[in-house]
């Protein structure tokens, strides 16, 4: 754990090193899971940082994340585009894994969607569905605000009942049924990998609710919602999970399904930007 003083000089050195490199300020955040980066290619004016080039940044290590900052405009909106994110299971802890975030609360980033690959639990969800979550449950066994509050960023205590903004949902279900997309919600299950799910861990999560898992997004939902910004999450069911249906798992059919519905999400994606 690093101390608020240490925290927040890092995150001034960021700051700095980022507004003498980008012509826009952003005012909306888009955070792209494993294989959804191409909604990266619709941004307009585009400055491209990558995160090694970054101060104190981490480095993203899984294939099917780019690894890079994209800034400029998505239908005439100031954006900061997250092509790649970082991981707990990757060796990095939760402060390091959600440092972008901060990192946009202090650009003035107020508005965030957040994309993930997911496994389906919910027998009613299918492979390749988009998904809005509505709720999650951390079962990562740590939290993001663990340790000294970082006053200056917000509360100790800060409220999750809406960690995904209700208006938001429900305009992107207008948007959703008007593309011809299901609009369904689900509760999303964060774990920290990067072992898949056993098939009984799977029994359970769905016995305390859940709709879909993965080993992302809630930590950094945790963060934007201290930090006070408003938060839609979309999963992207990318293959059902371990017992549903009888086969094994792996990462190339998380890629292979993502790239099958990679076109319909960029739209959505960017039909939501514009709107939100």
């Amino acid at each position: 754990m690093i101390s608020e003083k240490e925290y927040s000089t890092k995150l001034a050195e960021v700051l700095s090193y980022l507004e003498e490199r980008i012509k826009v300020v952003p005012e909306f955040g888009v955070i792209l899971g494993s294989g959804l980066g191409a909604f990266a290619d619709l941004v307009k004016e585009k400055v491209v940082i990558p995160y090694k080039d970054i101060p104190h940044f981490p480095i993203s290590t899984v294939e099917g994340h780019a690894g890079q900052l994209v800034f400029g405009k998505v239908e005439g909106r100031s954006v900061v585009v997250m092509q790649g994110r970082f991981h707990y299971y990757e060796g990095y802890t939760m402060q390091e894994v959600t440092f972008p975030i901060r990192v946009m609360q202090v650009l003035g980033v107020n508005g965030l969607i957040v994309t993930n690959a997911a496994g389906g639990i919910n027998s009613a969800i299918c492979s390749g569905d988009l998904i809005l979550i509505k709720d999650h449950l951390n079962l990562m066994g740590d939290n993001p605000l663990r340790g000294a509050n970082l006053s200056d960023l917000g509360p100790r205590f800060p409220d999750m009942s809406e960690g995904y903004n209700l208006e938001w949902r429900q305009k992107a279900l207008v948007i959703a049924k008007e593309m011809g997309i299901n609009p369904q919600e689900g509760v999303y299950v964060a774990v920290s990998g990067p072992s898949y799910e056993t098939p009984a861990e799977i029994r359970y999560m769905r016995t305390i609710g859940a709709d879909m898992v993965g080993m992302s997004t809630v930590p950094e939902v945790i963060v934007a919602n201290h930090g006070g910004m408003r938060v839609l999450g979309i999963s992207c069911v990318t293959n059902m999970a371990a017992g549903i249906m009888g086969q094994k798992l792996s990462h190339v059919e998380v890629m292979k399904t993502a790239e099958r519905v990679e076109k319909q999400f960029v739209q959505f994606v960017k039909e939501l930007v514009g709107v939100l």
